[in-house]
């Protein structure tokens, strides 16, 4: 029995070897089982993280507001503000001349307009608004001057070269043409011209005329129409020798151009039109045609052309010729004289047309 019990306990040196590389296998196997699966748990995670990443967008910390004053970010200084440049000196005085010959006053307009041209001596815009100017108050020789200027800039001056062009082409007399076709005409031909403004020679020109109809429920017209007349710069004027006309015309059964018949009124809205300064006296004449009633027998047709003189303050002018139709408002020709010699003419609204029909003698005795 003892010696089999020893025999049976006695354990085999090869079985230990065998076990123990069985257990560093299994151990080996473990470990390699547990680094496996913890970089798979890694590379999820990270994976996870780059895809968060691509997905939002980087966004500034929460607390960026807080580090710094909010006005100090978002709210500038009043000098640091993005505001509206102020508009240049030449841009206001456009501004201001165009509202002026709006209103009727060219001679302000104009005076405006030259201080915008004397800081911008070749501004298109400027040059183009004084040649309009002159071209409202119909004095052609300076508006044909700033017109030709225009036209000698070439297509760089844009739309206002175009326009002069244009403007030129139409034909408004000129000094040179006006002198011309006088010369061409018969020594007792009267002149056809249609004189404003300043013509050669003259010490006197209309500056402005100013037309406003007022609604009248009693009338058919009622028309003022206000005069600008300037004495030409170291000229010395006798009011004595001042004379103006205005003569209003109306269509006849809108067939014939009559002298009016209709009320005809002149008054000074200038204190002393003797011409003493440079300022322009401003006379005001009014055309009113009743709806109702016949003009009394006060003058003939004749007489209807109002002269003023310094000092006149109204006349008035009718007629008892009777008509056949029915008569409307057609214009106006205004004419001045100073001692006997015509100064300026002026028509509206169809200058050709009333020049042509009746037109401006050279003298005051001969009309």
């Amino acid at each position: 029995m003892r010696t089999l019990l020893s025999r049976a306990t006695q354990v085999d040196p090869s079985f230990n070897v065998a076990l123990g590389l069985i257990a560093i296998v299994a151990m080996a196997e473990i470990f390699a089982a547990s680094s496996y699966y913890v970089g798979r748990t890694r590379a999820a995670r990270t994976a996870q993280v780059v895809a968060t990443s691509a997905v939002r967008p980087i966004a500034p910390p929460v607390s960026t507001p807080a580090m710094a004053p909010p006005a100090a970010q978002t709210a500038p200084s009043p000098e640091a503000k993005p505001q509206t440049p102020a508009p240049s000196l030449v841009d206001q005085l456009l501004r201001e001349g165009t509202q002026l010959r709006n209103r009727g006053d060219t001679t302000n307009a104009l005076a405006r307009f030259q201080e915008a041209l004397d800081s911008e001596p070749s501004n298109v815009t400027v040059l183009e608004e004084i040649a309009k100017t002159y071209d409202s108050m119909q004095v052609y020789d300076k508006s044909n001057e700033v017109w030709r200027r225009l036209h000698e800039m070439g297509p760089s001056a844009g739309e206002a070269y175009e326009l002069a062009e244009q403007r030129l082409k139409l034909g408004v007399p000129t000094p040179a043409t006006t002198d011309a076709s006088t010369a061409n005409a018969p020594p007792d031909a009267p002149s056809q011209r249609n004189v404003a403004g300043k013509p050669e020679g003259s010490v006197m020109g209309i500056t402005e005329v100013k037309a406003v109809e007022t609604p009248d429920p009693d009338a058919e017209t009622n028309l003022a129409v206000r005069i600008g007349i300037k004495k030409q710069s170291g000229a010395t004027i006798d009011h004595t020798k001042v004379k103006i006309l205005v003569e209003f015309y109306d269509t006849v059964g809108d067939k014939d151009v009559k002298l009016t018949d209709a009320d005809v009124n002149y008054e000074w809205l200038t204190p002393k039109h003797d011409w003493a300064d440079t300022e322009p006296e401003v006379l005001s004449v009014t055309y009113l045609r009743p709806k109702i009633g016949l003009v009394s027998p006060e003058s003939s047709l004749s007489d209807a052309a109002a002269t003023v003189r310094p000092g006149q303050r109204s006349r008035g002018a009718k007629s008892s010729a009777p008509d056949t139709g029915k008569r409307k408002y057609l214009g106006y020709r205004i004419r001045i004289y100073y001692d006997d010699k015509l100064q300026a003419v002026q028509a509206e609204p169809e200058p050709s047309r009333l020049l042509q029909l009746f037109p401006a003698a050279e003298t005051s005795s001969g009309q």
